[in-house]
């Protein structure tokens, strides 16, 4: 296994050999974020491999100030947010917002939500319910543990937003577990 500064300099003079190894070492990664912001299995492929050619024709310009995961993760959260842009299927905050108070609303009850799904998987499921904004910064913090900084440089967020944004999605989330407990 290379270390990344020596890894990038194989694929930078043209080793496809180290390329494969990189897309193996990070396909996991790429597919988890994109699959966070868009829906579609076929479209999910499709973005994983644009991030990929992007990641090879932008190596020579990447200056590794920041871990090649990371970098990789911002042109993964990038694209998949172009994809969405260019298919015109991005909703607004609004719609999104009025949508998941449409979904608690039509849900059964607690007991047999909770009697289907294991308490994990149900969270899971809250969290995908998450405005697209909020679902991310979860995602990326409690199931990715990446941190404030790592998190900011992917989405070009600041680290406030991306405290505000944690803030409110845990009041989403508590709001809607609360309403379970009762």
């Amino acid at each position: 296994m290379y270390a990344d500064h020596e890894l990038i300099a194989k694929i930078n003079a043209g080793n496809l050999h180290a390329f494969r190894l990189l897309v193996s070492m990070y396909e996991r990664l790429v597919l988890r974020m994109v699959q966070k912001i868009v829906k579609d299995e076929d479209d999910q492929k499709d973005v994983c491999q644009e991030v990929f050619i992007k990641v090879y024709k932008n190596l020579k310009h990447f200056k590794q100030e920041s871990k090649l995961s990371t970098w990789i993760a911002q042109i993964a959260y990038t694209t998949s947010l172009d994809f969405l842009k260019k298919t015109k299927r991005k909703q607004g905050l609004t719609d999104e917002v009025s949508q998941y108070e449409h979904q608690l609303a039509g849900e059964s009850s607690p007991e047999k939500e909770l009697d289907k799904k294991e308490m994990r998987t149900f969270i899971l499921e809250m969290i995908a319910r998450l405005p697209e904004n909020y679902r991310l910064v979860v995602n990326l913090f409690h199931i990715d543990d990446y941190s404030y900084q790592e998190i900011a440089t992917i989405t070009g967020l600041s680290e406030g937003t991306i405290k505000s944004h944690l803030f409110r999605a845990r009041k989403l989330l508590k709001d809607k577990l609360s309403v379970l407990v009762k």
